[in-house]
């Protein structure tokens, strides 16, 4: 049988980005790190900027994110630095990355996480 369905519309997206960013909510407590293959990590970030259930898109609004890890970068603004598995993390409202992200944009993207 064929997917089918509003997911199946996002090719596989939705379920690679909310299992990239549950994975890292699991492994970053426990200190089991992982490298995210490129190819994955980055399209999980350009999904992210705009799915709803992220919320993204308010969080970074108006803020140049940049990945110091992989050419990526998104947005205008002030900018936010840092390793492109951070900077998803982030942008799904990780409060506990902000220390691993630098530029003038930080404090903006923070007071935009819940603590």
């Amino acid at each position: 049988m064929r997917p089918r369905g509003l997911t199946a519309a996002f090719g596989g997206r939705i379920a690679l980005t909310d299992a990239l960013i549950h994975h890292q909510d699991i492994r970053r407590p426990l200190g089991l790190t992982r490298a995210i293959p490129a190819e994955r990590l980055l399209t999980a970030l350009d999904f992210a900027k705009t799915a709803r259930p992220i919320g993204a898109a308010k969080r970074i609004r108006g803020l140049t994110l940049i990945a110091t890890d992989h050419d990526w970068r998104h947005g205008t603004g002030p900018e936010v630095h840092g390793p492109a598995e951070s900077l998803i993390m982030a942008m799904a409202g990780r409060h506990s990355v902000v220390g691993e992200l630098d530029g003038p944009g930080v404090p903006t993207l923070a007071t935009r996480m819940p603590a």
